[in-house]
Formats: C-alpha cells, structure tokens, sequence
C-alpha cells in the first residue's frame, strides 16, 4: 500500500504524523508527507528517511487573515492543490491521512477530487475549521474526544507507552514551559521551588529558549538547583523520570503525559483558538485524572494544595484509560476499508 500522510504547522500535528509513519513502516508500506514550508513541517521531516519523498509546498494559514492576505494564501492553498494532485498520481496513492493543521488543505482536498479516501485524526477537544469542513468526506474520523469516533485514544510516540509507570510518590517534579517558554508556568515554578526543594522533590523544568536567560538566573539568585533546559529533544525520558508535570495543555504533550502514566496540572494556553487547550483539559479533568487552572493571581496556591493529592489514583487511571498502539488501529482500519473496497471493486 502506498499512504500519503498530510498535515502540520505546529509540532501538535506532526507527532501524529510521526506516530502514524511509524506504524505504517511497521506494515510495511510506502509513505509520502505533504507538507508546508511555513510552520514546523520542513523542521520535522526534511531529513526523516522513513519517508520515501517529502515535499513542502508554499501555503500558509487562512482562518486569521483579511481582505488580501485572505486571497494570497487561498490562492497558495489552490497552486499547492494543483501540486498535491500531480504527486497523488504520480505516486499512486491508495489513501491519504490528514493530521490537520493549514499544511493539509491541499492534498486532502486533492485526495477527494481524485477519488482516493481520505482519513483524518482530529487532535483537539474543538475540531478545527479544515477538520470540520471535510468530516463529512472522510472515510473515517477519528479523535481521542469524540464520543462517536471508532478508535478511541490519541497516537504517540511508543516510547510512551513502552515507559509507562505507575506514580506513587511525588519525588520528581517537571515543568514544561514549551519550546518557547510559557511565563506563567515558568513564573510558578520559581515560586514553588523553594517549598519543593524543603520537601525533598527534584525539578526538571524546560524553560523555554526564549525565556531561559531569565529563569536560569533567577534559580541562580534564590539558589534553587534544577535540571534545567532551554529545550530537549529528550523530553520522553524526563517524563518517564517524572512523577508529576505543569504543562500547558497542548494535545500532543497531553496525551503522551497520559499515555506514560505521569499525573499533571495543566496551565492552558488563554490564547489559543477556540479556547482549545482549555477544552483538552477540562476534559482530563470531567474523567477525573488530573488538574486544570487558568492563569491568575492564585495559580501557586491551587498547584500547592495538589502536593499532598493521591498520585496512585490519578495515576492508575490514566495508565487505564490511555490505549496501546492507536497508530496502529488508525493504520489498520485503513487497511480493512481498502481490502473491502478491493473485493467490491
């Protein structure tokens, strides 16, 4: 089988792109990526060499831009559909999965002028606008949210999986700024660390590069000594080390903490669309397997009274509720739809 994987902009998207990439190498397929060069696509797989081709078309976002800038990335998203639809055939792609994101505009809608299924992972608690407009088209849709979708769990890495631990007792700590550094949760950690570090409990805490100046110097003053990061490619095993994270709520990061067992209390992000990071917490939080607050004045008084919470529960019921090889499924329900299609046809 030949699979197209489409999809990006933010890292989000992509580690379902790579969950779903290693799962279909496992089967034996050839895979190709269609992605943008805007966003963080060129930076995750411009020399992944599972893929067999790789290409980054010039589109950009469209849902936040007016008048002319509006037009320009339309007309971007159509010279990269045109695009996308001459390496569907060239390629002679049997299906298509979108990740979401800006960078698979063109080659899902590709994939239903030229007849090829079309499959798609929402990765949100609020679809978004792409993922809504073609979820009617879809083969199927699958999100670790929706109630009605046929495979339920979200795809990580299976290093997460692989690590995963029940958390008893709260010996390490880590804080995850992101990439760029969340203030708010770097700003938390600061003024915890001191009743951390008398309660025996060690920090890691990826800081963010922009930031890291700021929180390295400000340990440096207090005295405080963490593992500190800028940032880390190895974030699978700080958070296999870990006992319990802070962490903005972004679905990716979300769902390997709940995949690895690891309890966390989410900061989300207020200004992401649609309020999503929000909604991907709440819903952690409804199943009552971990915490959430918005950023405001008493964010370190409602993270210190988690200290003393049973980390064994909260713990026990993520490992039971994160399912094994979602990749997998995803891949495997693609399979079966093709080979019915194949005895019909």
């Amino acid at each position: 089988m030949k699979l197209c994987i489409t999809g990006g902009g933010t890292g989000g998207h992509l580690v379902i792109a790579q969950a779903l990439l290693e799962a279909s190498i496992k089967k034996g397929y050839e895979v190709i990526f269609i992605g943008s060069t805007h966003g963080q696509d060129r930076k995750y797989f411009e020399h992944e060499r599972a893929f067999s081709h790789v290409y980054f078309l010039p589109t950009t976002g469209v849902v936040n831009q007016k008048g002319l800038a509006k037009l320009k990335a339309l007309y971007k998203i159509f010279r990269a559909f045109l695009t996308s639809r001459y390496l569907l055939k060239m390629h002679r792609i049997d299906a298509v999965y979108s990740v979401g994101g800006f960078s698979a505009a063109p080659a899902s809608f590709a994939s239903l002028i030229k007849k090829i299924p079309l499959f798609i992972h929402e990765q949100n608690a609020v679809e978004g606008r792409l993922n809504s407009l073609l979820k009617p088209y879809a083969k199927s849709f699958v999100s670790a949210y929706d109630k009605d979708s046929t495979i339920k769990g979200y795809p990580v890495k299976e290093v997460f999986s692989n690590t995963a631990r029940l958390r008893k007792n709260l010996n390490t700590i880590i804080f995850l700024g992101g990439s760029h550094g969340a203030k708010a949760i770097n700003n938390l950690a600061l003024s915890v660390c001191g009743e951390l570090s008398k309660r025996g409990i060690k920090i890691i805490h990826q800081a963010g590069e922009s930031d890291f100046d700021r929180v390295k110097s400000a340990y440096e003053k207090i005295e405080i000594e963490v593992e500190l990061y800028a940032f880390t490619q190895d974030l699978a095993s700080m958070i296999e080390e870990s006992d319990l994270a802070v962490s903005r709520a972004g679905a990716s990061t979300l769902w390997e903490l709940t995949t690895n067992g690891c309890p966390a209390f989410y900061v989300p992000y207020p200004y992401a669309a649609g309020d999503h990071q929000y909604q991907n917490a709440k819903f952690i939080v409804d199943n009552n397997l971990g915490w959430c607050e918005r950023e405001d004045e008493n964010l370190k008084d409602k993270f210190l009274e988690i200290l003393d919470a049973s980390l064994e529960e909260k713990s026990g019921a993520l490992m039971q509720y994160a399912s094994k090889d979602v990749a997998l499924q995803m891949i495997n329900k693609l399979e079966e739809f093709l080979n019915e299609c194949a005895k019909q046809s």
